[in-house]
């Protein structure tokens, strides 16, 4: 599947679960260490799960913070440390912790600018973090604001869209391209179904709209970038936004973007809600689906 340089193989029957172990709702994201080990998150106590390469588990871990997982991304710190960190939909905040699983930071919703009365109205669903350690947080299921947040935690800013090419409606993803000459931060603007692009200090540089349905969040790799769409499939963008290749497209119409799509009717090569992704240090590519079973795939990078 795919095209050119971005050619895949569809691993089947990647993830190996133990007997009578379950995955549960896949309703998070996956990201990939320095030794491409796999964790991903589910809906579930369990809350991230590890795997090698070949998707055999090699242990479940944060179960305090289960139930809520939502967005993920994997960071190298300035001491060479990786950590994880997490916007979690039912803490109403967004946690750092190590690849052991202890919480090393929380920051709490921003209360001091006026937009939140109370906790519950801040639902984070991603974030991402700037080469100078900004946090960059999407409030994608509460108030459609995007804040950005130093390396301490502290507030630094927010804003929602309407400088840029509109109001954000849903804004499940965000990402900081660091490809070009100046880093961008890139919002997956999802029921807009559109990107927008800003600076890191949030002024509006432009929008990309072709070929996008529902981003739900964005990821690079070298001179790439991965836009996840929850409407059955992924995109791969060069540095210009144009499409290198689209993968794993539904057939099916009835079936993009469904949650509730049993196991007898998941399709090799196809995805049904794609709503998370990394890439490993080869370019291989895993990619969560939101679905109520649980469906985590690894797609093996053919051409380098």
């Amino acid at each position: 599947m795919g095209q050119g340089r971005h050619t895949y193989e569809w691993v089947s029957g990647w993830l190996k679960l133990p007997p009578g172990m379950n995955v549960g709702q896949t309703h998070g994201d996956v990201v990939v260490d320095s030794k491409d080990r796999v964790y991903f998150s589910v809906d579930t106590g369990n809350a991230i799960f590890e795997t090698d390469t070949e998707g055999r588990i090699a242990r479940v871990f944060g179960q305090a913070l289960g139930g809520g997982v939502h967005g993920m991304r994997l960071v190298k710190e300035p001491d060479g440390r990786e950590v994880i960190w997490i916007a979690h939909l039912n803490r109403h905040e967004v946690l750092k912790i190590s690849l052991e699983g202890e919480v090393l930071m929380t920051i709490p919703f921003p209360d001091k600018n006026g937009m939140y009365k109370e906790a519950k109205e801040y639902v984070p669903t991603a974030l991402d973090v700037a080469p100078n350690g900004d946090v960059y947080v999407v409030d994608g299921y509460g108030r459609n604001w995007l804040h950005r947040f130093d390396a301490k935690g502290q507030y630094l800013q927010s804003w929602n869209g309407t400088e840029g090419a509109g109001p954000f409606r849903e804004p499940h993803g965000v990402g900081i391209d660091t490809r070009g000459a100046e880093p961008r931060v890139v919002v997956a603007d999802r029921r807009n179904h559109r990107l927008q692009r800003f600076t890191l200090d949030g002024k509006y540089v432009d929008k990309v709209e072709k070929d996008l349905r529902l981003p739900s969040k964005v990821v690079t790799r070298g001179k790439d970038l991965l836009v996840v769409d929850l409407d059955g499939r992924v995109t791969v963008f060069d540095e210009s936004y144009e499409v290198l290749a689209q993968l794993g497209d539904n057939t099916n119409l009835e079936l993009r973007g469904k949650y509730a799509v049993a196991p007898a009717d998941w399709k090799d090569g196809e995805f049904i809600a794609p709503h998370g992704a990394a890439w490993d240090s080869k370019g291989n590519m895993y990619v969560a689906d939101w679905n109520a079973f649980g469906r985590i795939s690894k797609l093996a990078r053919v051409s380098k």
